[in-house]
Parts: structure tokens; C-alpha cells; sequence
């Protein structure tokens, strides 16, 4: 129900700004790809929508990988976590298991008058 809720009242109006931004801005626009050069060097007419979108998503990408790359100190904590986790939990079956294996045996003589 709430990932219904979020399509509606937030993925529905940006993409229909996005399409509405796509359809005001279909003229081309010069993107030169050498500025040492100026307006004579080397340029591309493309859509003005097309530059902005290609923005967008370089600018997702890059944000996402920055964050990737930030986070990396809180992986390698979780990762060294679990592994200690791994190891306590091996070494409490043993615990357990030599405990049944001591419970399994029977008591000498004079520790069963102690207790």
C-alpha cells in the first residue's frame, strides 16, 4: 500500500515534469565537445532535453558511486562482524558439545558421594 502511495504522489508528477521538460525543450542545442577551440571545434546538435537527462542520470551515477565509496569503512566493519560471529558461534557448538560429551560419561565413585 505505502509503495503504491509513493508511485502516486512522487514517481507520477517528476515523470510527467520530465516528459512535459522533454516536449518544451526538443530543439537542438550545440554542445561542443572541445572548448580550447571554441564555437568552430568539435560539436554536436542534440535536444536540449537530451543534455539535461544525460546530466541527470551522469549525476545519479556519480552520486551513487560516491556513496558506494563512503560507505565502505561501515562494509568492512559488518564484514568483520560477521565473521566474528561465525567464530563464537563455532566455538559455542563446541562448548555445548563437549559439555554433552562430559554429561554422556558416568561419574567416577567418589564424585558421585560429593554430589
Amino acid at each position: 500500500m505505502l509503495r503504491r502511495l509513493l508511485l502516486i504522489l512522487i514517481v507520477l508528477p517528476v515523470s510527467v515534469g520530465l516528459v512535459m521538460l522533454a516536449v518544451a525543450n526538443r530543439h537542438p542545442v550545440s554542445l561542443v565537445v572541445d572548448p580550447l577551440t571554441g564555437a568552430g571545434g568539435w560539436s554536436v546538435e542534440v535536444p536540449l532535453f537530451l543534455v539535461v537527462f544525460t546530466a541527470m542520470i551522469i549525476g545519479v551515477v556519480l552520486g551513487g558511486v560516491a556513496a558506494w565509496l563512503s560507505q565502505g569503512r561501515y562494509r568492512k566493519a559488518a564484514r568483520r562482524s560477521a565473521r566474528e560471529a561465525r567464530s563464537a558461534h563455532a566455538e559455542v557448538e563446541e562448548l555445548r558439545a563437549a559439555q554433552r560429551d562430559s554429561a554422556a560419561r558416568p561419574m567416577l565413585a567418589h564424585r558421585r558421594d560429593a554430589a
